[in-house]
């Protein structure tokens, strides 16, 4: 019996040393975490005073999603021999030279995706990865200041697709007129004098024209998070057929390293290629009782998203 109790005894207090152990050392962790924290409050003060210096500041982030599979015999599907992917990427990249009486910044963004479905039963269909996400646009603004948050300036913007119909359509955007900076990372570009160049093969549809460009762009990191929004539209003067929008918006969260989960979304509205688009349809040898025009056409909101794995550098 003394002995049982003794052993019982000797249990008890090894529990209870361990207990003692573990709380202590979760102490020293929150103690250790503090200071690393003062610590990454101090680099994160250090860093902002480097950013207020002049000089370039350069950096980018993106997503990258996708997935494979292979199927043989499964029989509970209506291809049981298939096989599939999906890969996509983006990439959201910036240089600014920041100067104390100027500032150049240049920007870059796109978003490509390719998928594939082959039918192993079938030699129809097409068994490569084909482009359905094609985005593509990059942009140079150069300003000189008047005030600490207005400067004159002057804008090139050129968007695209470059893995489908290159330059077809294809817009160039410059113009002159002035830049708002009214908080630190947001940009607000107002072009009144903006000249939109159209590149296309149907001259009858897409057309070139004057008009007032405006551009609004937030850039940001905090900890671990990177987003930015970036919404441009052009105002056309002769028409407002001719008028579109684009609003890209990025966001990223840092897990390891460079390493996180990204999530990508835009908005678009354009009534030229929606035009474009619907006369593309057209079936020559049966031909509708209405034919698209700018008056009739649907003009549905253009829209896509990303969801992968994020980086940044």
């Amino acid at each position: 019996m003394k002995r049982t109790l003794l052993l019982l005894a000797l249990l008890i207090g090894m529990v209870s040393i361990n207990a003692q152990t573990k709380e202590e050392l979760q102490i020293q962790k929150s103690e250790k975490q503090a200071i690393a924290d003062a610590a990454q409050a101090e680099a994160n003060a250090l860093q902002t005073k480097i950013d207020g210096f002049p000089g370039w500041r350069k950096g980018a982030f993106g997503t990258i999603g996708g997935s494979l599979s292979n199927f043989n015999n499964w029989y509970s599907q209506g291809s049981p021999n298939n096989a599939s992917g999906n890969i996509g990427f983006t990439v959201n990249a910036f240089a600014n030279l920041i100067q104390d009486k100027f500032f150049w910044r240049n920007s870059l963004n796109t978003n490509l995706n390719w998928v594939k479905l082959d039918n192993k039963d079938t030699d129809a269909d097409n068994d490569s990865f084909n482009p359905t996400t094609d985005v593509f646009s990059i942009s140079s603004l150069y300003g000189r200041n008047i005030t600490k948050t207005l400067a004159v300036s002057g804008l090139a913007e050129y968007r695209t697709t470059i893995l489908d119909n290159f330059n077809d359509p294809g817009y160039l955007d410059v113009g002159v007129g002035a830049t708002w900076t009214p908080i630190e990372n947001l940009i607000v570009v107002v072009h009144p004098l903006n000249y939109n160049f159209v590149f296309a093969k149907n001259d009858a549809v897409f057309e070139s024209s004057l008009g007032a460009k405006i551009v609004a762009d937030y850039t940001r990191q905090i900890g671990a998070v990177s987003f930015k929004s970036n919404f441009s539209t052009f105002q056309s003067y002769k028409s407002g057929d001719l008028s579109n929008f684009t609003w890209i918006n990025s966001f990223g969260y840092t897990l390891w390293k460079m390493i996180g989960v990204g999530f990508d979304f835009g908005l678009r509205s354009n009534k030229q290629e929606a035009l474009n688009y619907a006369l593309g349809q057209l079936d020559p040898l049966a031909l509708p009782a209405t034919e698209p025009t700018f008056d009739n056409v649907d003009n549905d909101l253009q829209t896509y998203y990303t969801l992968g794995l994020s980086y940044k550098f």
